[in-house]
């Protein structure tokens, strides 16, 4: 049997009264919002006859999600931080702005305060024996494609394990370890050592895990490298790169995956490029430009100050 009590007068009503439109004060923004999301639900529960036994499932599944702090992790896995991602190039697209360097994701895992240097920084601490060498260098380039110096180039990334210092669960590694923040040099250059960071997956039996298996889905992500990239006049920049030839590059579960941000990987194992880079054998390079966007109307339009980020 097909009930359907969304278009009834009481039910608008009553929408209208839990959303606040019938009170004086609070948030004129808060009650447009909750009024569309709390109508949208209400209809979904008609149109899909949504049982009790469904619902209260799903609120137990929110609470698990709240009690592991994963709503951070979820967000990318259901398409929402991508969609936002799309949103934002239309706005651009609209405003005739083109992106040499495309945004992406954040996820939920920077942490601010990482030590800063100018031009070149070494990421890892030396102890993750089963990486890699990397070595990355780039040009940051201002909205005329010139040379930026003293642009803030911040870069974080995991293990081999798949691990973040500050989130490490095994409590290795020290803090900061595998993020620091490079100042271009007087060229607009940055470059860093660490290693090739390995992907991951989302904590197994997590309500993260128990979503996307329900889905169908996998919680795997690729290899990848985190950037905020940030100078005066320009406005901040958000993204991440693939590590070449990973598996996962066209099938991430947090859908990070972008044209332009896949840079080539090229094994060095001349001496001629170990002794230039000061190091001891063969290495990983990649060579990476970055090109930062004009403000609009004198502000940063995308930037996000009000997400909480985890502290030190």
């Amino acid at each position: 049997m097909t009930v359907s009590i969304f278009n009834r007068p009481d039910i608008q009503d009553f929408l209208n009264e839990l959303s606040g439109l019938n009170a004086a004060g609070g948030n004129a923004r808060m009650k447009e919002i909750t009024h569309r999301l709390m109508s949208d639900l209400f209809k979904a529960i008609d149109d899909l006859n949504i049982t009790p036994d469904e619902y209260w499932t799903g609120i137990a599944w929110l609470n698990e999600i709240g009690a592991a702090g994963q709503a951070g992790l979820i967000s990318p896995g259901l398409g929402l931080d991508h969609y936002i991602d799309e949103r934002l190039d239309a706005i651009d697209a609209e405003l005739g702005i083109n992106n040499p360097t495309p945004r992406t994701i954040e996820g939920p895992l920077y942490v601010a305060g990482a030590p800063e240097s100018v031009g070149f920084a070494r990421l890892d601490d030396g102890r993750d024996l089963e990486g890699k060498t990397l070595i990355m260098h780039g040009v940051v380039h201002d909205a005329d494609g010139k040379p930026l110096p003293g642009a803030k180039v911040e870069v974080w990334h995991c293990d081999t394990r798949g691990f973040y210092s500050h989130f490490d669960p095994t409590g290795l590694q020290a803090p900061f370890n595998m993020r620091r923040t490079i100042i271009a040099d007087e060229n607009g250059r940055y470059k860093f050592q660490s290693i090739l960071p390995s992907g991951y997956g989302v904590p197994p039996g997590s309500p993260t895990e128990k979503l996307l298996s329900a889905l169908g889905r996998h919680g795997q992500r690729p290899a990848h490298i985190h950037f905020f990239v940030s100078a005066d006049g320009h406005r901040k920049l958000t993204t991440q790169i693939n590590i070449e030839g990973d598996p996962l590059i066209n099938d991430d579960f947090a859908y990070a995956t972008r044209e332009g941000l896949v840079p080539a990987v090229t094994e060095r194992d001349d001496e001629a490029s170990i002794h230039a880079n000061g190091l001891n054998g063969p290495f990983a390079e990649i060579e990476w430009d970055i090109y930062l966007t004009q403000l609009v109307g004198g502000v940063d339009n995308q930037v996000n100050k009000q997400r909480k980020r985890a502290a030190a």
